[in-house]
């Protein structure tokens, strides 16, 4: 889950602004949950379904131990955080509660999910994930509550979609 940064603000006069910087929060964390897999070997791994993201135990590295399709242990890496903006939280669209990943009972995997100490990465949703197509659906979305905000402040009246052939039917 992605809850809102501290300072965001409960006021209804930036609504929009406040919409759009919670859609690129987590984009963010998609992306940034994407790019760091790919420095380990397990996107490639066809035979590891979930990794579970150990971060909490350390806040200067990320533990992650990858399982198969049984929930037993095949493999095991650490991801170095050198900066803030490296660190692995919960993207929702990863997770494995989120996207209804099943979990052998009583599997290694099942005895990790049950510690409470970070969160699994369902690797079948992440293989799919299209970073570029996700880039562009948020600068849409992003575009989009930003307009919300314009338009109840008067500051446009009216706009055009479309590519620039318009013959006038996409006018707002």
């Amino acid at each position: 889950m992605v809850y809102p940064h501290p300072e965001a603000s409960n006021s209804d006069e930036f609504k929009g602004f406040n919409e759009a910087r919670r859609i690129m929060w987590c984009h963010e964390a998609r992306a940034r949950v994407y790019e760091r897999f790919e420095q380990t070997s397990f996107i490639g791994d066809t035979g590891v379904v979930a990794v579970h993201v150990d971060n909490t135990t350390r806040a200067d590295r990320v533990f992650l131990v990858a399982f198969d399709k049984a929930g037993q242990q095949v493999g095991v890496d650490t991801l170095y955080i050198d900066e803030p903006n490296q660190h692995l939280d919960i993207a929702t669209e990863f997770d494995h509660d989120y996207s209804g990943m099943d979990v052998v009972p009583g599997s290694q995997l099942d005895q990790a999910i049950s510690r409470e100490d970070g969160w699994v990465v369902n690797l079948k949703v992440l293989r799919e994930y299209e970073l570029l197509a996700d880039r562009r659906a948020t600068q849409r979305a992003v575009f989009l509550a930003h307009l919300q905000d314009m338009m109840k402040n008067g500051e446009i009246r009216g706009f055009l979609f479309g590519r620039g052939d318009s013959d006038g039917t996409d006018a707002a």
